[in-house]
């Protein structure tokens, strides 16, 4: 099976990989090189009917096949993204900018242990019983939702994509999934993984485009039942508002604003460490990063000063070198919505302590989409720098001093996806996370990912939960039966 990057890519659609009934491209960019390398369908709602009609076709037989057959085909699958792991990073990396350590080292792997992890999940899925004494008993099915629309983000293509198709097909759902326009390259080489590991036709459909012209028809279809989506809070309030009046389920996982919470008595050295990781890693577009920094008053200088000189040593370079720690961003709008956003902490009154400013390579990258790590201090809780997503390798840091101070500060953003707290004071760690309005909080430690446990977060940050159980519950419908003894 060949996985090279082609010049054109396709729909995916009932089995085969097809044209966009248009017949209508987009550019793909390279965004560290400014090249463009590909050209992406612009589906549209026809693309989208003839998806549905596949899928249609499709169901029936998908969701009554049994749960050990489904678990062989995506366990094949997860084995076919294991053995070309070389040629889906290097796709990644050059769709999305990401150094390919990066790629190799997270969202590849990732993508395969999603496939393994629902294909084994839903061979252990069970239901309820009840009994009413002697009178009757009642059990619970769960069954397939039917067709569903996942529609995931450009910031970890292949890792999010897969994780909204795994546990919807792992129930017996067909899909119709729409990837990022502008990451689109993994997302159309997994549809050739998927014909070579044996999935039926019509069980999963990728349709390539932009939000408005393929991603808006698949939330308004009316035979799609229910909606995951990874993106924006503004793209999702728009989805809901389509999605709900026609009693769609729905699962949104929108932005963040999360806060690390840095205590005195915290484990330096591994704080440190790991608070770089968690502001820069993906160039900060990662929606679980620690954009506001916390820091505890009586080391907030020292925090600050080592912070500064070891982000200053973070290599921003081509993400094909092995030596960069910073690739590129993923698309000029992103690039310049990057730096207008430090363009306002400066207007803001912010003190710039490191970057601020595009970082300029030579050789091939000389015309890439490079952003300078960005540290800001200075800026009062509520000012927009503080309470919109930026997105990109830019933190704030904030001092406090009592535990009650550090609460307020967390807890000020419209956002609660994530949060981190260290302190060796477990008695502390516990009252924090208890109190911090977010759906997931680290404790001494960031991104390490349980695939058994709820992940969402509350408020701006979305609805619903993925992950694990929680997963394949999203995708069916529980039906009570009751049998009179």
């Amino acid at each position: 099976m060949n996985l090279t990057a082609p010049a054109q890519i396709a729909n995916y659609i009932a089995g085969t990989l097809q044209a966009p009934l248009s017949n209508k491209y987009m550019p793909n960019v390279n965004p560290a090189t400014g090249e463009t390398y590909s050209q992406t369908p612009d589906s549209d709602a026809t693309d989208v009917e003839a998806a549905v009609a596949a899928a249609r076709a499709a169901l029936p037989a998908w969701s009554t096949t049994p749960a050990e057959e489904r678990f062989k085909i995506l366990n094949r699958i997860a084995t076919l993204i294991d053995e070309h792991l070389d040629e889906l990073a290097l796709a990644e990396t050059n769709d999305n900018g990401k150094p390919l350590t990066l790629s190799k080292r997270v969202d590849i792997p990732r993508a395969s242990s999603n496939f393994r992890f629902f294909a084994t999940g839903i061979m252990h899925f069970s239901t309820e019983s009840h009994s009413m004494e002697d009178k009757a008993i009642n059990y619970t099915l769960r069954q397939p939702v039917g067709i569903v629309g996942c529609i995931s983000p450009w910031n970890l293509p292949l890792y999010l994509f897969t994780w909204k198709i795994a546990p919807a097909i792992a129930a017996g759902n067909c899909v119709i999934a729409k990837p990022s326009e502008v990451t689109p390259m993994t997302a159309y080489l997994l549809s050739k993984i998927c014909i070579e590991a044996g999935l039926p036709a019509g069980v999963l459909n990728i349709l390539h485009g932009t939000g408005p012209g393929c991603g808006s028809a698949i939330v308004a279809h009316p035979a799609i039942k229910a909606i995951s989506f990874t993106g924006s809070t503004r793209a999702g309030r728009d989805i809901a508002a389509v999605a709900a009046p026609m009693f769609k389920k729905l699962s949104l996982e929108l932005g963040g604003k999360n806060p690390n919470i840095i205590f005195a008595d915290c484990d330096w050295e591994k704080m440190m460490r790991t608070t770089l990781q968690s502001s820069f890693s993906n160039q900060g577009q990662i929606c679980l990063c620690g954009s506001r920094i916390l820091v505890q008053d009586s080391i907030y200088e020292r925090f600050r000063d080592e912070f500064v000189a070891r982000a200053r040593k973070l290599n921003v370079g081509d993400p094909l070198d092995e030596n960069s720690r910073q690739g590129a961003v993923v698309s000029q709008m992103h690039y310049d919505k990057v730096l207008s956003c430090i363009d306002l902490a400066r207007q803001e009154g912010g003190t710039i302590l490191l970057g601020g400013q595009p970082a300029t390579l030579q050789g091939r990258c000389a015309n890439g989409l490079f952003i300078q790590p960005t540290i800001i201090e200075g800026l009062g809780p509520n000012c927009r720098t503080n309470m919109e997503e930026i997105f990109g390798p830019v933190v704030t840091l904030q001092p406090f001093s009592t535990e009650e101070e550090a609460l307020q500060l967390a807890n000020t953003s419209d956002y609660g996806l994530s949060a981190t707290i260290w302190t060796q004071d477990i008695s502390r760690a516990n009252r924090i996370a208890a109190q911090v309005q977010s759906g997931i909080i680290w404790v001494n430690c960031w991104l390490l990912r349980d695939l058994r446990t709820p992940f969402g977060g509350v408020k701006n940050s979305g609805v619903g939960r993925e992950g694990g159980w929680d997963a394949l519950r999203f995708f069916t419908e529980p039906k009570n039966v009751c049998v009179e003894l």
